[in-house]
This record gives structure tokens, C-alpha cells and sequence, in this order.
């Protein structure tokens, strides 16, 4: 497939390596907590998010209450935009769409 093909599809997955702290972008996010619920998220700055799920404090009352384990997916997003247009629609995702996604990244 060529990169046009793929673009029309929405943007790709990222990787672990692109989890680097970047002001200029935003971070869409899927956490896997004890239960093994999924709580999603947007954040500009991944890694201090992921630190504020696992230290329980500071983050979301979900993942407070649940227990974040580990990131699960992770998709770089141009901005805080479209972080919680891409957030909202993760969000209405049916939980096999999402394990999916997870299992994908």
C-alpha cells in the first residue's frame, strides 16, 4: 500500500519509541488497569501522564480507583485538537475494537 492509501485510513499507530516528550504534539492513550478494563486519555507530555496514572494521585479517578498497570497504545496526534477529536472517538469504540488496537500496537 502506499503512504497516500494508508493516510486515508486516519493516522498510524505509534510506537514506543515515538513516546518521546514533545510540546509541539498530543498524545491520544489507552491504559490497562488490574481489572482489565482500558481507560483512555489525551495528554501532551505521555510519559509524565503514564507516571501520574501508576503514582495514583494524580491521575485520572479511574485509574485511581482501578489500578493503571501498563500502557496498552499509544497515537501521536498533530494537536490538542485533534487529541480529544481522536479521544472521543476511541471512547465509543466497542471494548473488542479496543483490545483489538491494543493487541495491534
Amino acid at each position: 500500500m502506499s503512504a497516500e492509501t494508508l493516510e486515508q485510513f486516519g493516522p498510524r499507530p505509534s510506537t514506543a519509541a515515538d513516546c518521546q516528550p514533545d510540546p509541539a504534539s498530543a498524545w491520544v492513550y489507552m491504559v490497562r488497569c488490574a481489572d482489565g478494563s482500558l481507560y483512555s486519555g489525551w495528554t501532551n507530555d505521555l510519559a509524565r501522564r503514564l507516571r501520574a496514572h501508576k503514582g495514583g494521585k494524580a491521575g485520572a479517578k479511574y485509574t485511581h480507583a482501578k489500578g493503571a498497570v501498563k500502557l496498552t497504545y499509544a497515537e501521536r496526534c498533530t494537536d490538542k485538537s485533534a487529541a480529544l477529536k481522536r479521544e472521543a472517538a476511541l471512547k465509543k469504540l466497542p471494548k473488542p475494537e479496543k483490545e483489538a488496537l491494543a493487541a495491534q500496537w
